[in-house]
């Protein structure tokens, strides 16, 4: 409910990207720019939507997700992992793709989600006894890439800054569950959650000043 609500926040203050208001310059993931030292863009990039088709795609999509990820984690920690997730797969997509490419859209995190769940479920499944655990960690890996194929369907879907999500999330996810496999205390929750609010007006901030 919170990741939806704060997508719709940015939508009505920001606009289409076709408007091209102050916002979606300066908040893209343009990768020449990224490249050249604006990080904070593979993190703004998140909350911009082309549309409101695309918006409400990400709005349904990242609120069954994201919220997944915040029953497993906890709400604060799948908050700071689906930012930081996304923007380190908008800035490998970047990086690969370079120039001119430009990306916009909360689906990389979206993806970021699906692949640390697929990532800390490999991980659970990996420490389980017998045959569960030669076989069972690649399920969720693949039913995360059958989300990822999900996604990458439609025509105008980035599909490398998708791919790059998921896999950054992967990581992200089996590291975090195989050093801490239980969730934070309710106090460390709020905390993250706080931190991941301070991550993105940080963000925009530094790409307002910019």
């Amino acid at each position: 409910m919170g990741f939806a609500a704060v997508l719709l926040f940015f939508y009505l203050v920001a606009g289409p990207t076709g408007s091209g208001g102050r916002l979606v310059a300066a908040g893209s993931a343009d990768a020449g720019a990224i490249l050249r030292g604006s990080p904070w863009r593979a993190v703004t990039a998140l909350t911009l939507h082309t549309d409101s088709t695309h918006l409400v795609a990400n709005m349904v999509a990242g609120g069954l997700l994201v919220g997944a990820a915040g029953w497993t984690f906890g709400g604060g920690l799948a908050s700071l992992l689906v930012i930081a997730t996304g923007a380190m797969g908008n800035a490998a997509n970047a990086a690969l793709r370079g120039p001119p490419h430009v990306a916009v859209g909360a689906s990389t995190a979206v993806l970021g989600a699906v692949g640390v769940l697929a990532g800390s479920a490999a991980v659970r499944a990996h420490r389980a006894e017998g045959a569960a655990r030669r076989w069972g960690w690649w399920v969720p890996i693949a039913a995360g890439f059958g989300l990822l194929a999900v996604f990458g369907a439609d025509a105008r879907s980035d599909l490398g800054a998708h791919l790059c999500g998921f896999v950054a999330g992967v990581g992200v996810g089996a590291l975090v569950a195989g050093v801490h496999p239980e969730p934070p205390t309710t106090r460390i929750q709020r905390t993250l959650a706080v931190a991941a609010l301070l991550a993105l007006g940080a963000a925009w901030g530094l790409a307002l000043a910019s």
